[in-house]
């Protein structure tokens, strides 16, 4: 039997990506967030949301861009950072030594030091309630080499990308591999 919990924000898994962004005056920042995921394919989309009181909010509704860099396991107490303080009374590349890259194709910055990044511009803005979803259009996508798989896209095992459980507040790690999408389920298929 199950048991019911109420409306509340439990949906697995919840990414842990990190949101770049110029304010008025070019200055970078960068915020963690957790409101996020693939809205389309063609043109390839992401939605994020943010709260109105946030920094990087008016940046993004400014600016019209964002990146998303995608932290590795090993980043998750700078990602964790990112998210806790706010760009409006923090240098937050200044306190963590990493490095903003001035994206070529977007108004916006990324991250060096992550091996994942999404260059995107705004399309689409939805008030939601408490969050403004914002619809980014996917202009590129950087990869580490090293994260890069034989048929040359990134693999989720090079890149351990880190996950977040909002209702018990924890990081976790992304598991063991399953088996290969649109196949394992052939067998259940009738003929």
């Amino acid at each position: 039997m199950k048991k019911s919990l109420g409306p509340k924000t439990l949906l697995y898994p919840t990414p842990v990506w990190v949101v770049g962004t110029y304010d008025k005056e070019g200055k970078p920042n960068v915020m963690t967030i957790a409101w996020g995921g693939i809205c389309c394919s063609k043109p390839p989309c992401v939605a994020i949301s943010l709260r109105k009181a946030t920094y990087s909010y008016g940046n993004i509704v400014e600016r019209k861009a964002f990146t998303l860099s995608i932290p590795s396991e090993v980043h998750a107490r700078e990602a964790d950072y990112f998210g806790s303080v706010s760009g409006r009374n923090e240098d937050k590349f200044a306190a963590t030594g990493f490095t903003p890259v001035k994206s070529e194709i977007v108004d916006a910055p990324y991250l060096k030091e992550f091996p994942l990044i999404l260059e995107c511009k705004v399309i689409h803005v939805i008030e939601i309630g408490l969050h403004t979803q914002f619809i980014g259009e996917i202009f590129d996508v950087k990869a580490d080499e090293s994260v890069l798989s034989e048929k040359g896209v990134p693999d989720i095992e090079k890149v351990r990308p880190i996950i977040f459980s909002p209702e018990m507040r924890h990081y976790h790690k992304v598991g063991d591999y399953l088996g290969e999408a649109f196949s394992i389920g052939k067998s259940i298929i009738k003929q």
